[in-house]
């Protein structure tokens, strides 16, 4: 009787085996000792036999299958190990991308704002200066109302301070006076007498 349980449980064995790959069959003794057990129980339920438990202690391949097992699951660690640090070198990428995305957003608005405040302290000055020159228009009309023609004074200031603006150019060699510059000229010279005259 142990010897014909003993073939049984040899050929059931092998018909287990048979149907899963090494590694599997390596890694899944629990699941054969259950297998094997129900299959023995229900064979020998006939001869009177109660198998309560199967046990595989361990299995042992053949050498040139170990070593076959062991080159895969190097190639297995390799492989896994390549993976890991491809992963690992494009999430770096991908962070060091998105990291100059930031500066580079970062640095644009830094230097629209700057622009902004650039214009808008030209456009502060603008009015600032805009401001004055109307007082100092003001204040001359003012010191004309009782002698007239501050129109004329206004106009022949302007002119003057475009001619010297001109001559102050470094490319100008040679500075030419205008022939309306006569007239204006004149209209200064005119506002001086004015100023010469006693006021009523």
């Amino acid at each position: 009787m142990p010897e014909a349980i003993e073939k049984l449980t040899q050929t059931n064995l092998r018909n287990l085996v048979g149907q899963m790959d090494l590694q599997k069959t390596l890694t899944s003794r629990n699941t054969i000792n259950t297998e094997l057990r129900t299959i023995l129980d229900e064979a020998t339920n006939k001869w009177g036999v109660k198998v309560n438990r199967v046990e595989i202690q361990d299995i042992f391949p053949p050498a040139d299958i170990q070593a076959s097992m062991d080159k895969l699951m190097k190639a297995d660690r390799e492989k896994t190990a390549t993976i890991t640090e491809a992963e690992g070198l494009k999430e770096a990428a991908i962070r060091k991308a998105e990291g100059e995305k930031e500066a580079a957003i970062r640095s644009a608005e830094g230097e629209k704002q700057a622009e902004i405040l650039r214009a808008e302290g030209v456009a502060q000055a603008r009015i600032i200066e805009a401001e004055a020159e109307k007082e100092a228009i003001n204040r001359i009309i003012e010191a004309f109302a009782d002698k007239g023609q501050p129109d004329k004074y206004l106009i022949a200031m302007k002119y003057l301070e475009t001619l010297g603006d001109i001559s102050k150019g470094q490319n100008n060699k040679v500075v030419y006076m205008p022939y309306e510059a006569s007239g204006i000229l004149a209209s200064v010279d005119g506002i001086k007498q004015m100023f010469d005259k006693p006021a009523k």
